[in-house]
């Protein structure tokens, strides 16, 4: 196995790893949104849940790349030149750190929402709109992704 290929499998590695970190942090920070909102307002249970089930997308993207890039290495060899290794583990690097990030931040949004929600505020819709906005930048690496495929 040569070096470009490990560098490339390295990265996809790291990828999903950050990807599945950020999207299980982000899912936890806006679960416990709900539980503690369900004490004030027990009717929550259902948006709240779909709210704090948004982090989990970075994690399917880290997979769905993983997944992709994997199927077009298989076969491949000592094929992979030494740019195209490079070129698929920074793509991976930058999916897997955009991924964590913006999982957890959307975490934290929709954790906010999730609370005002059980203080009684009819804040779904708005918080689902603005929930998208940090998931946009784990989508543009994840569409990176498809450009470095060898």
């Amino acid at each position: 196995m040569g070096t470009s290929l490990i560098l490339a499998y390295a990265g996809m590695a790291v990828m999903l790893g950050l990807t599945c970190v950020g999207s299980a942090m982000g899912v936890v920070i806006g679960g416990n949104a709900v539980v503690a909102s369900l004490k004030k307002n027990p009717d929550i249970f259902g948006s709240g849940m779909i709210l704090a089930a948004l982090p989990s997308t970075q994690g399917l993207y880290g997979f769905a790349a993983f997944f992709m890039l994997n199927s077009s290495l298989q076969g491949i060899g000592d094929g992979l030149a030494l740019v195209q290794g490079l070129a698929v583990f920074a793509a991976a690097l930058a999916l897997g750190i955009a991924g964590l990030i913006s999982a957890i931040h959307q975490g934290r949004l929709v954790a906010n929402g999730i609370t005002e929600m059980g203080n009684g505020h009819d804040v779904f819709s708005s918080t689902l709109i603005l929930a998208v906005f940090p998931e946009l930048y784990a989508i543009l690496t994840f569409a990176c992704s498809f450009l470095v495929m060898p």
